[in-house]
């Protein structure tokens, strides 16, 4: 993740300072009255609570732009395994067509040789499975 300082911030909390060390000399002379005060608390208040939510803004504007950028990298991930599926149907297409051309001039010995063959990987696959576990 991201993290972005805001320049903005610094400046609110200098400013906030300035306006801390003005109220309490104020306070400390007696020039403000009890409203003022009571005032000048809920803005400084409400002046943190303003940088809180901008440092909370950049962190998920910081996360909206990284989340952004894995779903385009998904995207395009998704796009080249769907094309890469579609090549392998095209191989699939033309070695059954090859087969059918082999069944149709060879007749009742390679279909023999082909289900002796098929037997044999089905066989060799159960094998490797009983002895995998």
């Amino acid at each position: 993740m991201h993290r972005r300082k805001n320049g903005a911030n610094s400046m609110t909390m200098r400013s906030n300072k300035a306006n801390n060390s003005n109220y309490f000399s104020n306070l400390e002379s007696g020039n403000l009255s009890r409203g003022e005060t009571n005032s000048n608390i809920m803005e400084q208040q409400n002046n943190e609570r303003i940088a809180d939510l901008s440092e909370q803004v950049a962190r998920l504007k910081g996360l909206t732009i990284d989340i952004g950028n894995e779903v385009r990298e998904q995207n395009s991930l998704l796009d080249n395994m769907g094309d890469n599926f579609g090549n392998v149907g095209d191989l699939l297409n033309g070695t059954m067509r090859r087969i059918g051309t082999l069944l149709d001039r060879g007749g009742a010995k390679h279909m023999f040789y082909l289900v002796g063959f098929v037997v044999a990987v089905m066989v060799f696959l159960y094998w490797v499975m009983k002895h995998k576990s």
